[in-house]
């Protein structure tokens, strides 16, 4: 087996500080929200922390640490989320009957996990390559898991009577002006997929060239002053504005604004991560799914942007995300006013383009159980692309595709218009 040269304090350091970045998350949550499972999308938290543990246990320590004994041989069964090759699991909509183990239990797993793994490190100057690929993996994947840790927590305490706050916190009034303009594009070549050094994930993989036909992106995201426009405007009860199955969804959910937004004696109110507070109309509007998204760039005359589009206007009007950017280690944990230069094309919002969710030229599954991780969901899902609010900094890029079916909500998922010139 071939070895590489590990840089095992840079391994280990990464390894701690994803480690405690979930469980930090966490830290405002009493006992009782860990368990609470609303709808199939939104997992208890318990269960993130269990599965991404899971994770680290069932493909590195397993196989590469010898004499490795599991925690527990029923967590295979409870932490598995959809991997089909480990075996049977819990059905996702149960995640939420699972009273045990209890939070206590998973913390204990959590160290359990953590110890061995750090101490293996510690022993070992170098590691097989495969191993540090997966631990890479595993690090990238608990950080994807740190943001629906949010998005989850965000859907639990925001649907619970009393909507209270994770964080008390005052999202400051702002009185800027979004940049409305749009910047052009003329017809070009352009390179699609992940170029250099460094980690991505198997379907960013394919560098391929696609051809673009002249077009223009905006420079800032649709705020919430403009959506309300679309809301009084009687946009939700126009069916010239929604796809079919758009236009469905509309009628069977009785949607009349985005998730999260109350109207309360006449004033649109949404609720924050801090609370319940009135609409901000500077503030860039998220939790708007594909149709809603699709339905405002129709009404307003525009679209939205092919994910080719919105990749190659990134590398030309931010090659990387402003230090000004809103991610999730500003602790706001809600999308910001535009400032100045700062296109939010990273940070705030993940924001949805018309292309759907489909392999890259060239891609291949990958072999064993991490096969499973992206490319059998390549079917009747929707690509967003550049973060938000609650997406670690150092985990986004240009090339970072994230994808959803077209009614989901849940996540901070906002609006970037585009046109044909």
């Amino acid at each position: 087996m071939e070895l590489i040269e590990s840089p095992t304090l840079q391994l280990k350091e990464s390894f701690q500080q994803v480690r405690t970045q979930s469980e930090k998350l966490c830290t405002p949550l009493q006992t009782e929200d860990f368990v609470v499972q609303p709808v199939v999308d939104v997992s208890p938290p318990k269960w993130h922390l269990g599965h991404t543990t899971w994770f680290f246990e069932t493909f590195i320590l397993q196989p590469y640490v010898k004499g490795y004994s599991v925690f527990n041989d029923a967590y295979n069964f409870v932490f598995n989320s959809y991997y089909e090759s480990v075996g049977k699991r819990v059905v996702r909509t149960d995640r939420g009957n699972l009273s045990r183990p209890t939070v206590a239990d998973v913390f204990a797993y959590r160290k359990h996990v953590d110890t061995h793994l750090l101490a293996w490190l510690q022993d070992n100057e170098n590691i097989p390559e495969r191993a540090a690929t997966l631990l890479e993996l595993g690090l990238n994947h608990e950080q994807q898991h740190q943001e629906l840790l949010l998005t989850d927590i965000k859907y639990i305490l925001g649907n619970n009577p009393l909507q209270p706050a994770y964080k008390q916190s005052v999202i400051a009034k702002s009185t800027a002006t979004n940049d409305l303009s749009f910047s052009e594009f003329p017809e070009s070549m352009h390179t699609i997929g992940y170029q250099g050094e460094g980690f991505y994930f198997d379907n960013e993989k394919g560098v391929h060239r696609v051809f673009l036909h002249p077009f223009a992106i905006r420079n800032s995201l649709v705020t919430c002053g403009e959506y309300l426009e679309f809301v009084k405007g009687g946009g939700y009860q126009d069916f010239r504005c929604w796809l079919s199955d758009g236009w469905a969804w509309v009628n069977a959910e009785k949607a009349e604004a985005p998730m999260y937004w109350h109207k309360m004696d006449g004033v649109w109110h949404q609720y924050t991560l801090g609370g319940l507070q009135a609409i901000d109309p500077s503030l860039p509007v998220t939790h708007v799914n594909y149709y809603e998204a699709e339905a405002f760039a129709r009404w307003a005359g525009l679209r939205l942007p092919t994910e080719f589009e919105w990749e190659a206007a990134s590398r030309q009007l931010s090659p990387s995300a402003p230090s000004t950017s809103n991610f999730v280690e500003s602790e706001r944990y809600h999308p910001v006013a535009q400032k100045p230069g700062n296109l939010q094309l990273f940070g705030d919002a993940w924001e949805w383009t018309q292309s759907a969710y489909l392999p890259y030229p060239y891609f291949k599954t990958e072999e064993g159980a991490v096969g499973e991780y992206n490319g059998k969901f390549m079917v009747n899902q929707m690509v967003l692309r550049g973060g938000s609010c609650a997406t670690p900094a150092n985990h986004i890029r240009a090339t970072y595709r994230n994808f959803f079916q077209a009614n989901l909500r849940w996540q901070f998922t906002g609006i970037r218009l585009a046109k044909h010139i």
